[in-house]
Parts: structure tokens; C-alpha cells; sequence
């Protein structure tokens, strides 16, 4: 029978393989995209990434365990996913608001499962590790917070600019 202490160190390793592969995934991101300010926020949040993996790695310790990945299905999806988005709207003024959309996505599953481990650790009175979950958490919801910002403040909008002269050409072709 699994323990929550064997739920927390399994998931626990199921977050390290997800950084990890984010840390492969954000430049790759922010090479793609064409907003200064978005590609900013992803190499900043790149930064922050680095140090998410090293503060999972303290959480493994606090446990007295080695830090372990365990290859997380979901993850490998959204940046599978992520890369769709980026090659499909490639040249296209809907880039930036596609790549805004596959950054959410990750984030919304780093802040589920951060909120989990932070509640587990918690209540298994650690303390310590709970206060490190917490800052990785606000951390996440701090880039989700950022990535609508600046949908709703330029990349949204500018697509929508864009293509609506675009369908504007169009129609002058047309007639």
C-alpha cells in the first residue's frame, strides 16, 4: 500500500522530469516568439526554472533521498503540444498569442501539482518543504499572471490587427 509520503516523492519526481524538460522547451519558446516583451518573459522564466529543478532537488534531500525523475506523460504532451502550435502558426501573426496559450497550459499543470505537494508536505509537517513548495507555486502563478497580461495587453490584439487587414487585403484583392 502506497503512503502519501510515496504519493509525494512520486509526484515529487513526476514535477522534476516536467522542469527539466521545460528548461529544454523555454528557449526554444522564446526563439519563436516575436513580441520582445514575451520572448523576455520566457527567458526570464527560463531563469526561474533553473532554479525551480534546484529547489526540487533541496525538497528530494529534505526527504534523504537522491533526486530522481520519473517521466511524466503530461508534460511531454503540452510541450509536444506546444511545439504543434509554434510550427502550425510559424510566419503567422498568431504566434506569439499560440505560444502565450502553450505556456499556460504548462503553467496550469505546474501549479496543480505544486499546490498538491505544497498541501502534502504540509500536512506531513514539513514544514520546511512546504515553504520551498509555496515559493516555486508563486513563482508559477507569477509567470501565468505575466503570459495573460500579455495576451491581453499586445499579443492578442495584435494578432487580431493583423489579420483583420489581412482579411481587409483580401477583399480589396477580391473585388
Amino acid at each position: 500500500m502506497k503512503t502519501l509520503k510515496d504519493l509525494f516523492l512520486d509526484s515529487l519526481a513526476d514535477i522534476y522530469y516536467a522542469e527539466q524538460q521545460l528548461v529544454r522547451a523555454l528557449p526554444k519558446m522564446a526563439k519563436a516568439a516575436t513580441d520582445d516583451p514575451l520572448r523576455e518573459a520566457f527567458e526570464s522564466h527560463l531563469k526561474e526554472t533553473q532554479g525551480h529543478v534546484t529547489k526540487v532537488e533541496r525538497v528530494f534531500a529534505q526527504f534523504g533521498q537522491k533526486a530522481r525523475s520519473k517521466k511524466c506523460p503530461a508534460i511531454v504532451g503540452l510541450v509536444e503540444e506546444a511545439d504543434a502550435m509554434a510550427a502550425e502558426n510559424k510566419g503567422s501573426p498568431t504566434i506569439d498569442a499560440a505560444l502565450i496559450a502553450a505556456g499556460q497550459k504548462v503553467e496550469h499543470y505546474e501549479i496543480a501539482t505544486y499546490g498538491s505537494l505544497k498541501e502534502w508536505a504540509g500536512i506531513q509537517g514539513e514544514d520546511a518543504v512546504a515553504d520551498i513548495l509555496e515559493e516555486i507555486l508563486e513563482q508559477e502563478k507569477a509567470a501565468d499572471a505575466a503570459l495573460s497580461e500579455l495576451a491581453r495587453s499586445r499579443c492578442n490584439a495584435a494578432a487580431q490587427e493583423q489579420n483583420e487587414s489581412g482579411e481587409a487585403e483580401d477583399q480589396r484583392r477580391a473585388a
